[in-house]
């Protein structure tokens, strides 16, 4: 598309919004500031670094086997960069700990430290990239089906020390970094079929979170992850969403919405505002559950348009960090990025183009037709010029042109692998 082409819609689309109030070019300015973070583990198949990685376990499967899956450091840190280069604006990147620089050494979890991650630290300063990070319970010998709530106390130590040790880290990458790295903590824990010992299992985990955050740190940020059950434990999770909720209201932590954790007809937009009044700040992990926890990749529909509509209506996006959580293996994955990354934008910037404050003042004079009528018109407001203009902007293509981008990158870098 021509330059001129964009600007010319992009002009014609500041004049509709203003129109209704909105100021095109301050929207364009805030989404300067909307940050992703980015996953890591898309471009690998969520396997990592550990010299003895296994099959995927403990609730985690991908499905797939796209050609060009990233082998090594170097690999994933190159996808990643080019995915980077096709995405809008200036983003994090989140590391799960089994991504660490092992040098082909086996370190076993509960002896991870910050030395396996200096290459990182010292990568993404050079790139402009702040870095997030998360504790990694599953896909090991001693994963089972319990971890932080296991019976076993040699096991529930492993555990608690692996976790000790990832917030150690995250508090030396804040520190590096000079913004604070948001950790994300979330166990598998539970059963595939009746369990009898809930309360035991969620009281040893409470006590577990209770001991690894008893050390206080001044350049990390704690957060705790729900779900409603992981594949081959159907009938019992620990960490369900009561509990976690209840820890993190209890212990002011934040709490992680992963839009794929809830019954299918749970809406994960309205917990926003709930949670929002007793907690300080949310993380989310976006991904697209296809009937199930699926981990599709992230597109423009409801459910995530709903979701940044409700941190704006909200008054929060300076409360909520926004990261992806999908891993899709059946197409390429740096497409997977770039589709997902750049939808997730596109729901935000339409979520920060909607005219909150006629709609709110009508809503609170109780005049139902008209706020209906706004909200169903703002829906073909030109939002897509105002986007590609965004990209203009960003020196990103525009439209589809990063389709061939990624397609001269497969058939030199990713198909030779």
């Amino acid at each position: 598309m021509k330059e001129i082409q964009i600007q010319r819609a992009y002009e014609l689309a500041r004049d509709r919004y203003a129109e209704i109030g909105i100021d095109t070019d301050q929207v364009l300015d805030r989404m300067n500031q909307f940050h992703l973070s980015i996953h890591c583990w898309q471009a690998d198949d969520v396997v990592g670094f550990e010299p003895k990685a296994g099959a995927l376990s403990g609730g985690i499967q991908t499905t797939g086997n796209y050609p060009g899956r990233a082998r090594n450091i170097d690999e994933l840190r190159a996808d990643i960069l080019k995915a980077m280069s096709l995405i809008p604006g200036q983003h994090r990147l989140n590391l799960h700990a089994i991504y660490g620089d092992f040098k082909g050494q086996f370190v076993d979890r509960d002896q991870i430290g910050i030395e396996h991650f200096q290459s990182w630290i010292d990568w993404a300063l050079q790139h402009n990239i702040k870095l997030d990070f998360n504790s990694s319970s599953f896909s090991h010998p001693k994963s089972g089906n319990l971890s932080l709530s296991n019976p076993d106390p040699e096991i529930r130590r492993f555990w608690i020390e692996h976790t000790k040790r990832c917030r150690a880290i995250a508090n030396e990458i804040g520190r590096a970094q000079g913004d604070p790295c948001i950790m994300n903590l979330w166990v598998h824990d539970g059963s595939k079929d009746v369990t009898v010992n809930k309360y035991l299992y969620r009281r040893l985990f409470k006590d577990s979170l209770d001991e690894i955050f008893a050390t206080k740190y001044e350049h990390m940020r704690d957060c705790l992850e729900s779900k409603t059950f992981g594949i081959g434990l159907e009938s019992f999770t620990s960490g369900s969403l009561e509990f976690i909720v209840g820890y993190c209201v209890q212990n002011q932590k934040i709490y992680t919405i992963d839009t794929g954790h809830y019954h299918p007809l749970e809406d994960a937009a309205d917990k926003v505002s709930s949670m929002l009044l007793y907690v300080p700040e949310l993380m989310l992990h976006v991904t697209r559950g296809v009937r199930w926890d699926s981990d599709h990749v992230t597109i423009v529909e409801d459910p995530t348009i709903n979701l940044c509509k409700e941190i704006v209506r909200a008054d929060a996006i300076d409360r909520v960090h926004f990261g992806l959580d999908y891993f899709d293996a059946s197409i390429n994955r740096i497409g997977a990025y770039v589709i997902g990354s750049r939808a997730a934008q596109k729901s935000m910037l339409c979520a920060l183009l909607e005219p909150v404050e006629t709609i709110r003042d009508l809503e609170l004079k109780d005049r139902g037709f008209q706020r209906l009528a706004m909200l169903e018109e703002a829906k073909s407001m030109p939002w897509a010029a105002v986007w590609d203009m965004y990209c203009l902007k960003n020196n990103v293509p525009v439209g589809d042109a990063f389709i061939p981008v990624i397609e001269e990158y497969e058939a030199n870098v990713t198909s030779q692998r």
